[in-house]
């Protein structure tokens, strides 16, 4: 059963002029029920994370300033949001949904998060929208729980998944995977274990034939006995922040790509959306249900 975490209070916290990309969060099962894709017995609402597998990724005295809200102006700024008590709780359910969904993949083969992809948050700072990293904290809650040995983050977002390359950059059990425009945020890039930047305006044929050479070749050298995607479409060319120019079709096919391959290779996979910010919200939902729609058809 395809199985994907989802709770209300992805919507509340978000501040004013932040709620239209995050509209998705409600469209997408929407949408997916409607067309007979899911049910509402495909969903689950997780609960809040506990501290101490937060501390597993984040410093202790990070995530004190977020609990206690008194993480400074300058680094609020640097999130993107205003801080506030609902907006940690958000980021802990989330980060609990990821979890919760990697014994979903472990049972079913795939699991989904409508939410996550916070790959911008670090072990003691928060940017770009990101608090908590919630695959970088699901990985280490597999390694600490002896559940896996050998993981592989593939992002495929168009921003590098910077405080995710940070996180893991000494712990050789965890290999970071970064396909992500060269000349867009972060600026300042973290280095991943493999990083691809790709040039401004990079459509189809070329994104797809990088992908296609490098992951299979990751997978037979690494082999990982799970797997994380982050499978942003923020890729589209229609994306007002992404600047590459992958079509619907397009970014579907490297979707079909990467399932296929944790499919043929018997590797659970947990899947979080990370971002998308097209113009028109049905862009981002068709492009996210996408991904929905390629792992029913390949799982189930």
């Amino acid at each position: 059963m395809l199985k994907i975490a989802f709770d209300p209070i992805y919507l509340h916290p978000l501040p004013d002029g932040h709620r239209f990309p995050m509209l998705k969060y409600e469209l997408i099962p929407e949408q997916l029920k409607y067309e007979g894709v899911v049910t509402d017995e495909n969903f689950f609402s997780p609960e809040i994370l506990d501290e101490e597998t937060i501390l597993l990724t984040h410093d202790d005295d990070y995530w004190r300033q977020l609990r206690e809200l008194t993480l400074p102006p300058k680094e609020q700024r640097r999130i993107g949001f205003p801080l506030n008590a609902d907006l940690v709780e958000r980021e802990r359910r989330i980060a609990k949904g990821t979890i919760d969904g990697c014994h979903y993949a472990i049972e079913f083969g795939i699991a989904f998060n409508t939410a996550g992809g916070t790959h911008h948050a670090g072990t003691n700072w928060g940017e770009g929208f990101c608090l908590l990293n919630d695959q970088a904290i699901a990985a280490n809650y597999l390694l600490n729980n002896g559940l896996y040995q050998s993981i592989l983050i593939i992002d495929l977002d168009v921003h590098q998944g910077n405080g995710t390359a940070q996180i893991f950059e000494n712990e050789p059990r965890v290999f970071t995977f970064s396909i992500h425009g060269d000349k867009n945020f972060p600026f300042r890039k973290e280095r991943s274990d493999l990083d691809i930047p790709l040039n401004d305006g990079t459509g189809d044929d070329e994104y797809l034939k990088l992908l296609k050479n490098a992951l299979p070749a990751l997978i037979q050298q690494h082999q990982p006995d799970f797997i994380f995607y982050l499978s942003g479409v923020d890729v589209l060319s229609s994306d007002k922040l992404g600047k590459l120019s992958l079509s619907k079709e397009g970014c579907k096919e490297r979707d079909r790509f990467v399932l296929s391959q944790c499919r043929q290779n018997n590797i659970p996979v947990q899947v979080s959306m990370g971002g998308g910010y097209s113009p028109h919200i049905k862009d981002i939902v068709e492009a996210h249900c996408n991904t929905y729609k390629v792992a029913a058809e390949l799982y189930f």
